[in-house]
């Protein structure tokens, strides 16, 4: 539930440049608007889909959405817009240092409940998020093509709102997992969907191009 209800994920503003780069812009705007309606939309949806058999702090997941997403995108738009040049000067090590903490983030809840990941329970969950994000990806496909079936160049706008429906921002859901849920195992299906998604965006944007393109 917590990676249904966040946000979705930057990455696939890098997949729809990788096919589609004319469509880059919007896939920018798309999750732009998603991240920023996530402070609310969130905790929101969280309470009224998990509430009932968990304890879900909703003012408390909005404090920490703001801390982990709203702020350090202020502070690079910031950064970017007074100090370009120390900007310039670390931006070659951001890559790598990124990949790195996304690693320690996942392999963490991962390590921890690793008999659990290898018992039938945890593939249980590795089917049940391959199906969610499968389905997503179908569903924006497929629905935008339905409603912008008059556009002019439709297919690239299909992908591009595939990707945006399909890929979500698992480390968010990760890190409200970890920080508002006491049982470590809430923290597997995020940590799971991360590796699913992350390690194969390149691969998941050529196939997803090629397959959606014989529709």
């Amino acid at each position: 539930m917590l990676v249904s209800c966040v946000s979705g994920a930057q990455l696939s503003n890098y997949a729809t440049f990788l096919t589609d780069p004319h469509m880059a812009p919007l896939s920018i705007v798309m999750t732009s608007l998603s991240t920023a309606s996530a402070v609310f939309f969130t905790p929101t949806l969280s309470y009224l889909l998990i509430g009932k058999k968990l304890p879900v702090d909703v003012v408390g997941m909005m404090s920490s959405i703001v801390q982990i997403v709203v702020a350090p995108i202020a502070a690079g738009l910031l950064l970017n817009r007074f100090l370009p040049r120390l900007c310039s000067a670390i931006q070659p090590f951001l890559p790598p240092l990124s990949v790195f903490v996304t690693a320690l983030c996942v392999g963490s809840p991962l390590a921890i409940n690793i008999k659990a990941v290898l018992s039938p329970y945890g593939l249980s969950i590795v089917f049940l998020l391959f199906a969610f994000h499968t389905t997503s990806f179908v569903a924006g496909y497929h629905l935008a093509g339905t409603w912008f079936r008059k556009s002019a160049d439709v297919k690239a706008l299909q992908r591009t709102i595939s990707f945006e429906t399909g890929m979500q921002s698992s480390l968010l859901a990760l890190a409200l997992a970890n920080r508002f849920f006491p049982d470590p195992l809430v923290g597997v299906p995020p940590a799971v969907s991360v590796c699913l998604l992350l390690p194969k965006a390149p691969p998941v944007a050529f196939i997803s191009a090629l397959s959606m393109n014989c529709f």
